[in-house]
């Protein structure tokens, strides 16, 4: 976790500042402070440190400090290479070989999510999500095979899967984000069809003009959850990009707030916490001044940028 953080946080390049009005985008080398007419924060880009791991074509996630890579139908768990630790001590698991439900696919990954990375403990738990309606997981102490599930919701077929320790589930939003589902790995096979629907209801959205909606809604568009193990808070991200001569482009975030009742409330200001997003990678949520950390911004790394969103300046 740590080290996804350390490699987000370089020195800017560009910035790109996010106006309500016109919701431009300038590029410049200095960081303009001035909040003029309903500016809601501002974009740095920056070059992404090269990862020689996270990089590698096999490579298919990363959670809990582990990298996951999928080979020949088979994921293999790696811990993220650290300074100062011989290559040999690193922690290394092999799943299970990978099932392939009907109408599925286990090709091409969405995202990986561990409870942990601690592979003798009984209850940890490995979910994949698959591009298409198959979620997989496995808790490898206690089983040899996958417990392997099938979404008919289309609405799910491109969600990212995020491990709840406040709820010990595996959850995912929907498309668009109104209501997220979670799954439990239960003592029985059958526990985990068990599912649980939480909708959500967005009480308040940030003041656009109807010309920055535009802008928005032509944009692609992928939820994240991120929730903070230290304040228990959950954040609903929503990471809008534009393609742009084959690449995407990230234009903007927009941040919900989420609480037990499903509430969901906009906010720019998620206090001092630092959310990091990465393409291969679940979120991270931490406590900015315990870490050492900026307070109130999100890190990213996409397809084809990376950068720091400042919330509210």
């Amino acid at each position: 976790m740590s080290l996804l953080l350390s490699r987000l946080l370089k020195t800017p390049a560009l910035v790109r500042h996010l106006t309500a009005r016109s919701f431009s985008t300038s590029f410049s080398k200095k960081v303009s402070r001035t909040m003029i007419n309903g500016d809601v924060g501002y974009i740095e880009f920056f070059k992404y440190p090269h990862d020689e791991l996270m990089e590698d074509p096999g490579t298919i996630g990363s959670s809990q400090g582990a990298v996951a890579t999928l080979k020949e139908g088979i994921v293999c768990l790696q811990e993220h290479p650290k300074p100062n630790v011989p290559d040999a001590d690193r922690k290394r698991l092999s799943l299970p070989p990978l099932v392939t439900l009907p109408h599925c696919q286990t090709q091409i990954v969405t995202n990986v999510a561990l409870s942990s990375f601690f592979p003798e403990e009984e209850d940890f738990v490995v979910a994949i999500k698959f591009l298409g309606p198959q979620l997989s997981l496995c808790r490898p102490a206690r089983s040899s095979e996958w417990t392997n599930i099938r979404i008919t919701d289309p609405g799910f077929f491109n969600s990212r899967v995020m491990y709840s320790k406040k709820d010990d589930m595996f959850s995912m939003p929907v498309s668009g984000g109104s209501y997220i589902r979670s799954w439990n790995l239960g003592e029985e096979s059958k526990d985990i069809h068990k599912h649980k629907v939480k909708q959500l209801r967005f009480l308040q959205f940030p003041e656009l003009e109807q010309s920055a909606w535009d802008l928005l809604n032509s944009c692609c568009t992928s939820e994240h959850l991120a929730e903070s193990e230290d304040t228990c808070k959950t954040f609903l991200v929503k990471w809008y990009t534009k393609s742009n001569f084959r690449r995407k482009e990230t234009q903007r975030f927009i941040v919900f707030k989420i609480d037990e009742k499903g509430d969901a409330e906009y906010t720019s200001n998620i206090g001092d916490l630092t959310i990091a997003l990465h393409s291969k990678a679940s979120a991270i949520c931490v406590t900015a001044s315990w870490r050492n950390r900026t307070p109130n911004i999100i890190l990213f790394k996409g397809l084809h940028d990376s950068g720091t969103a400042h919330l509210y300046d």
